[in-house]
């Protein structure tokens, strides 16, 4: 996949460049049982890669958290101003990963991005009151995520345990990891449940790239909560999930074109009380930054939202240089959203 993805993006980049540009990508594939590690060599091989194999591309045969102090440091030998690097962490499950290690990484490496997989249907299948799952949590290092409350209780109480289990869980997970910027969102599987891709970064633009990804791929990627900036609520804690509200039917919220107009509609109610509430205005990119992990939004829709405001004159966007914004491709980060100096009522 990374091999793939970076060959296609040398292709693009070197269309129209006389003079070709090369990335220079080093890739580490870590696993800890002999004969993946021996099918993957093959596969290298199999794929036109294999002179490679040792130089710019390593096949390591141990476990990740063996591995992961080995890997920053060569990350922060070629990068040391800000440690650029994607780990993606494809667990078995979901208890292989501790959050401590995710945190180490995001705390060593600013620029790093963390993506780990978490199969939480599977979590929740398994789970019970049991000292078995106790012993888990604390070794994914999530000890306090039910806050006191049982299995049996909640399953007793809560409409929709699993939702309700699946947002303690979430909120618990990305705390202890230490990243400033998530996405709470699934991949569909066959037969397996869903489970979380779960894109973790310290930068916000990181974050609006992920999530562009799963816009740009709405065959497979779903999440299960609201269509604003609230989706945490609709997750687990609302007791009554509105389908004209959320834009979510029975399978969720599949980032379609349907999902893309309820997105856009339901910031159109929010985002105002937000800029209004800031006598100055406020720096799109501050809004965003600071509504971004609880939206299943990019910073495209937002952008379109606030468009449509404008246009209905419910708020003004002016540029660094004194300029109005009046259309969603020209906004960026530096512009001031403000209340209109005459705020229009309807009757």
């Amino acid at each position: 996949m990374f091999l793939g993805a970076v060959s296609e993006a040398e292709a693009l980049i070197n269309i129209k460049r006389q003079k070709p540009l090369r990335m220079n990508v080093d890739y580490f594939f870590v696993d800890a049982v002999p004969d993946t590690c021996s099918f993957l060599n093959q596969s290298l091989q199999d794929r036109g890669f294999g002179a490679r194999i040792g130089t710019d591309i390593k096949v390591v045969n141990n476990r990740f958290e063996n591995e992961a102090d080995r890997i920053k440091e060569f990350i922060r030998t070629k990068n040391p101003r800000s440690g650029r690097s994607i780990f993606l962490l494809d667990q078995y499950g979901y208890k292989d990963v501790p959050t401590s290690l995710v945190r180490s990484i995001l705390t060593a490496l600013p620029a790093a991005e963390v993506i780990l997989t978490f199969n939480v249907d599977s979590f929740i299948n398994f789970a019970s009151d049991s000292p078995v799952t106790t012993s888990l949590l604390q070794q994914i290092g999530i000890p306090d995520v039910l806050r006191g409350r049982s299995i049996e209780d909640i399953k007793k109480n809560e409409k929709d345990f699993r939702l309700y289990i699946q947002s303690c869980l979430y909120r618990e997970l990305v705390e202890a990891c230490g990243a400033r910027f998530y996405t709470p969102f699934f991949i569909r599987t066959e037969g397996h449940g869903d489970y979380w891709l779960v894109h973790l970064s310290q930068h916000p633009r990181a974050r609006d790239v992920m999530t562009r990804v799963h816009w740009e791929n709405n065959n497979n990627f779903i999440h299960y909560g609201g269509a604003g900036i609230d989706m945490f609520q609709a997750l687990g804690y609302s007791a009554e999930l509105d389908d004209s509200l959320t834009g979510q039917g029975n399978l969720g919220f599949c980032f379609d074109d349907l999902a893309a107009k309820a997105s856009i509609e339901t910031l159109m109610e929010q985002l105002p009380h937000i800029i209004y509430a800031n006598q100055e205005g406020i720096l799109f990119g501050e809004l965003f930054a600071a509504t971004c992990n609880t939206s299943p939004a990019d910073s495209a829709r937002y952008k379109e939202a606030l468009a449509v405001l404008v246009q209905q004159k419910e708020i003004e966007i002016i540029s660094p240089d004194g300029n109005r914004r009046l259309k969603a491709s020209t906004i960026t980060d530096k512009d001031q959203l403000l209340a209109p100096r005459q705020t229009s009522f309807t009757f």
